[in-house]
C-alpha cells in the first residue's frame, strides 16, 4: 500500500497557483522603487526564506550584507558608473547608445540594498558532496538569491540584481574579508509596479529562448 504525502505537506490548488504567479511575476526591477520603508519585520522574512535555500553539504555559505548607510551606497554608485562607462564600449552606434539610455541599477533609489556573499570556508575543510565540484558553495549562494527575490516578490518588494561592479572595490567598500566572496549585490524596495514582461524584453535588448529549444534528450543536441 502506498503511503499519502502527509496533508499539511501538500499543497493545494490555490497555493500551486500563487507559487507559479510569483515566479512568472518576478522582475528585475531598476526604477520606480518607493520612498516606503521596508518593516524590519517582513525584511527578516525575506532574509529567513533565504537562509532555507538548498545548500550542498547542507554548509549554508552566504551571508547578507543590510546597507542602509547613504555614504556606502554612493561609494557603490560610484563603482558602478565607472565599470557602466567601461561596459558601454563593448558597443558601438545605435546599440551603445541604447545601452547607456538603459537604466541598470536603483542603488541610491531604494531604501535598501544587500550584498550575498559566499563564505568557501564554511563548513570546514571537507563539505560533504563538494569534494569535486569546489563551485558548489558558489551554486548553493545562488540557490539563497533566488529565493531572496521570489519572498520579496511575494512581498510586493522589487529586487534589481547590480552585477556591473568590480568585486575588488565592492569588497573594500564593505570591509570584506579577503577570503569572502560577493556574489550578488542588490537594491530592494517596493515599486508602483511590476512590469508584464522583463525590462530588456520590453526595450527590444533580447527576445526569451523558446523552451523547446534548450530541451535535449539522453545527451547534448538529442531532440
Amino acid at each position: 500500500m502506498t503511503k499519502k504525502v502527509p496533508e499539511n505537506q501538500t499543497f493545494s490548488s490555490v497555493e500551486k497557483k500563487a507559487f507559479y504567479k510569483a515566479i512568472y511575476g518576478r522582475r528585475d526591477i531598476r526604477r520606480e522603487f518607493l520612498s516606503k520603508a521596508i518593516p524590519l519585520r517582513t525584511l527578516k522574512k525575506i532574509l529567513k526564506a533565504a537562509h532555507h535555500a538548498g545548500s550542498v553539504g547542507f554548509m549554508q555559505p552566504w551571508n547578507f550584507i543590510v546597507v542602509r548607510s547613504p555614504l556606502i551606497r554612493r561609494k557603490v554608485k560610484e563603482i558602478f558608473l565607472t565599470e557602466n562607462e567601461r561596459a558601454s564600449r563593448n558597443y558601438s552606434g545605435k546599440k551603445q547608445s541604447k545601452y547607456r539610455a538603459l537604466k541598470l541599477e536603483g542603488i541610491m533609489e531604494s531604501p535598501v540594498n544587500i550584498c550575498v556573499t559566499c563564505d568557501p570556508r564554511r563548513g570546514g575543510p571537507h563539505v560533504l558532496g563538494r569534494n569535486t565540484i569546489k563551485q558548489t558553495d558558489i551554486f548553493s549562494t545562488c540557490c539563497a538569491i533566488q529565493n531572496l527575490w521570489l519572498a520579496a516578490r511575494v512581498e510586493n518588494i522589487g529586487v534589481g540584481w547590480v552585477s556591473i561592479l568590480d568585486n575588488r572595490l565592492l569588497k573594500k567598500a564593505l570591509n570584506i574579508p579577503k577570503h569572502i566572496q560577493p556574489v550578488a549585490y542588490l537594491c530592494l524596495g517596493y515599486v508602483a509596479n511590476f512590469s508584464k514582461k522583463p525590462m530588456l524584453q520590453t526595450v527590444g535588448w533580447r527576445k526569451r529562448t523558446p523552451l523547446e529549444s534548450l530541451i535535449f534528450n539522453d545527451g547534448w543536441e538529442k531532440r
